[in-house]
């Protein structure tokens, strides 16, 4: 019998952990509910039947008669998204390693801002630019959660 691989990730603060495996499709839903729950154009989600906290646990709003949705009361984060009778979603960008689990499929795009199709074509910032706000950049200071546990958060001990 193989041993389950298992991928962890949590909320920005740090303030909720977990673990997953057992992995579904992971998917772009474009639907007006997912926008408003991410504050984005899109949800990226992925199927985890076997979800683990291994710190904190989130909280709950219930965003529909069938759907109710896990965050950080502490951060914001929006963590999952759990359809009633159904395994939850995780959100794939909470997760440590988001590369690991790339979209295979769009849902509601009825429901697409149209400007989402164009996003691959726009220009970024010029070098000028970039140069520019290097310094600026450079300056900044990050309190959000590495990407990988730790024993405790905030961090204690510098090394950790």
């Amino acid at each position: 019998m193989s041993e389950k691989t298992y991928l962890s990730g949590g909320c920005q603060c740090g303030a909720i952990r977990y673990r997953a495996s057992d992995f579904g499709r992971s998917s772009l839903c474009h639907c007006r509910m997912c926008q408003k729950a991410l504050g984005g154009p899109f949800a990226a989600l992925v199927t985890a039947k076997d979800l683990e906290y291994t710190r904190g646990k989130p909280k709950h709003f219930q965003s529909s008669n069938k759907v109710k949705r896990g965050f950080c009361s502490d951060c914001g984060t929006p963590l999952t998204f759990e359809f009633e009778g159904w395994a939850p979603d995780i959100t794939v960008t909470t997760m440590d390693e988001p590369d690991r689990m790339p979209p295979v499929i769009q849902l509601a795009t009825d429901m697409r801002l149209p400007w989402c199709e164009r996003v691959i074509d726009m220009p970024g910032i010029s070098a000028e630019e970039t140069a520019k706000a290097a310094a600026h950049y450079a300056a900044i200071k990050s309190y959000q959660h590495p990407d990988h546990d730790t024993a405790s958060w905030p961090q204690q001990d510098p090394s950790e």
